[in-house]
């Protein structure tokens, strides 16, 4: 699929010159009111010619951790290129947003349907829109997600490992864990790969909220990407740690019942590890689910009432010869972001220690 390059200096009529930052509106479509329905963007644009790279939230309407995080750049006076280029999206997807929801009013998912179609639907021309005006400027991009209702995410990044682009972009976010993969067909980041722009999403938190740990995280990875592209000045502030993940595998309940966690999102953990006990509503046990392998919790439900077949938690499977006891020792020495955000993630769910007959595989 082939790119025709806009420049990243006109915008519907709005010139920005090298070392200038503006704000400008897309336009991605209509209301029911036959209103235009525009989405605001902050550009910025160093002295120094260098790459473009976008950074978009809310791609699903109701996963602001990200607009938090992009909201936090554009406001930060010290946030200053020293080459190249930024497009800085809070919300992608405006209509959405607006529903706080995470599909579009004609009930698609808009981060399905890429790269688009003029003459399609309400989602397709929205993601035709996007393409043209957005990608088509861009040498790299960063989509950032969180997980969908009722669950929280662990911060992870997501990439093609494959492309030795998107490989640069996911390792140098800093992250302990990068997920590999290329993504659903008709996802933002896999479309915007095979046009040509190698992009990353990172995963963290939960939906229709702003939380601190995760708006910390994902401005951190954001600027040590910058810096591996030699667009910002500064050290990169990176996990004391890092794991390619090929699996990750959702468990899930087995009975109804009431959950008591013995996880937090984040955890490092071992092979039949006890991961929750599903118990009635009276507090008698029914079964525990234990870990098949060792791994790092990247995602949980936050809701402990289940039935059966409803996900639990999403284990990503340690690769092999990493050591949970390494990771864990090597987390715990740096005592960074990571480990706080097992901390701060968990607020969100009760975690009891198992009993004595959970820890009996």
């Amino acid at each position: 699929m082939e790119r025709i390059r806009k420049s990243i200096g006109e915008w519907n009529g709005t010139t920005i010159n090298p070392g200038e930052s503006r704000n400008v509106k897309l336009a991605v479509g209509e209301a029911y009111s036959g209103v235009t329905v525009r989405i605001p963007i902050h550009i910025q644009r160093a002295v120094e010619p260098g790459p473009t790279v976008f950074v978009t939230a809310a791609l699903h309407g109701d996963e602001i951790n990200g607009t938090g995080a992009v909201r936090g750049l554009v406001q930060d006076s010290t946030f200053k290129l020293i080459r190249g280029s930024v497009i800085l999206v809070p919300v992608l997807n405006i209509l959405s947003f607006d529903r706080h929801s995470r599909y579009l009013p004609d009930r698609r998912d808009l981060n399905r349907s890429f790269p688009g179609s003029k003459s399609g639907s309400q989602a397709g021309r929205m993601a035709a829109t996007i393409f043209e005006e957005i990608v088509s400027r861009s040498d790299y991009g960063i989509d950032l997600h969180t997980a969908a209702v009722r669950r929280t995410n662990y911060p992870n990044v997501r990439g093609d490992m494959t492309n030795p682009a998107v490989r640069q972009l996911a390792e140098s976010f800093g992250f302990e864990i990068i997920m590999n993969g290329k993504g659903p067909k008709g996802a933002f980041r896999r479309e915007a790969c095979r046009a040509g722009c190698p992009t990353i999403i990172m995963e963290g938190g939960e939906v229709w909220k702003v939380e601190p740990g995760i708006v910390e995280a994902a401005t951190v990875g954001i600027k040590n990407v910058l810096r591996g592209l030699d667009m910002l000045e500064g050290e990169p502030d990176n996990a004391s740690f890092q794991v390619i993940v090929n699996t990750s595998k959702w468990m899930r309940a087995e009975h109804g019942g009431f959950l008591q966690f013995h996880i937090k999102p984040g955890d490092i953990i071992t092979k039949d590890q006890p991961l929750a006990t599903n118990t009635t509503l009276l507090g008698s046990e029914r079964n525990t689910v234990y870990s098949p392998f060792d791994a790092i919790v990247i995602g949980m439900t936050t809701l402990p009432a289940i039935s059966p077949g409803e996900p639990i938690c999403n284990l990503a499977r340690l690769p092999r010869g990493t050591k949970p006891a390494d990771l864990l020792r090597r987390r715990t020495k740096e005592a960074g972001l990571g480990e706080r955000l097992t901390d701060e993630l968990a607020s969100n769910v009760l975690v009891v220690e198992p009993s004595d007959d959970a820890n009996e595989s």
